[in-house]
């Protein structure tokens, strides 16, 4: 039975992250996700786990459409285009929402929520992360593939003082007041605050509203360079305007500069990220012009 045929049955119960609309078949192929070496789909724990890992390996986090000064639209059609057809990867906004169709499509129970990114210091930033929550058997689960280089391999479970070792990197779950939940990971100095999000439900256009101000106001992070991360198992690598950061599971890291000519050669050895011209060229005039 070929994979588009076990596939079809497979469809969420509402429709709001438009899963029925997902051509899961191309969207296996891109994460490398085999039914047949993977186990089969179902909306349970085991799935959700592998696709979740096979999703942040394989789609890039990148702000590429933003520093470029374009919109990022976050349909259906135009996740599937870029994430899946053209091989590009997204930010939190883009990653979650196609992976949240993907989970919708196997029949998930999955709801939005919005975040303060703490990876930053003490300030207190306005809530522009987009994350998912997703409920297997009464138990909810945080999923997201779309907070870079920081971010977890696999599925964290939502439940105040959960620790989980993915590859070498630990993470944990903490509640504060009014039912705060902390996403932590464990450094060498200790645990660190990644981000905190209220139990509110985000939907779509909750996502829209928030990456509108991610793509285009002025005191966005994301504009004016380039950003790409990638939160693989044995590394984790960011490139932020000229510094490319490795980081390893034992705590060794590393940096260089990456200049304007070999800009596009790190995107795709790197990231696996593939250029048109166009973009190429723009982004070599916005990395220029950082330098």
């Amino acid at each position: 039975m070929c994979l588009r045929q076990r596939t079809r049955r497979f469809k969420g119960e509402s429709g709001v992250w438009s899963g029925d609309e997902l051509d899961l078949d191309a969207y296996l192929a891109r994460i490398g996700y085999d039914s047949e070496r993977d186990g089969e789909l179902a909306p349970d724990l085991r799935t959700l786990t592998a696709l979740h890992r096979a999703h942040v390996e394989a789609i890039p986090f990148e702000n590429l459409d933003v520093a470029l000064g374009r919109d990022v639209p976050l349909d259906l059609k135009s996740l599937q285009g870029k994430l899946v057809a053209r091989r590009r990867g997204g930010y939190c906004y883009e990653q979650n929402s196609l992976l949240a169709a993907a989970l919708e499509r196997i029949g998930f129970q999955v709801a939005g929520r919005g975040a303060r990114n703490r990876s930053r210091g003490a300030a207190l930033p306005p809530v522009t992360h987009a994350l998912l929550v997703v409920t297997i058997e009464g138990g909810q689960w945080l999923a997201d593939a779309g907070f870079g280089w920081q971010g977890p391999l696999e599925p964290v479970p939502l439940r105040d003082g959960a620790r989980v070792e993915q590859a070498g990197w630990t993470f944990g779950i903490g509640v504060e007041d009014e039912g705060i939940h902390v996403l932590r990971t464990l450094r060498a100095e200790g645990w660190a605050d990644l981000y905190a999000f209220s139990p509110q439900t985000l939907y779509p256009g909750d996502f829209t509203v928030m990456n509108h101000y991610s793509s285009s106001h002025p005191q966005s992070r994301f504009l004016g360079q380039v950003v790409a991360q990638w939160p693989g198992a044995e590394a984790r690598r960011a490139l932020v305007r000229e510094t490319l950061s490795t980081v390893r599971a034992d705590g060794s890291a590393e940096e260089r500069t990456v200049g304007v000519a070999e800009l596009a050669a790190v995107l795709e050895a790197e990231f696996g990220i593939e250029l048109d011209d166009e973009e190429r060229a723009g982004l070599e005039r916005v990395h220029g012009a950082g330098l």
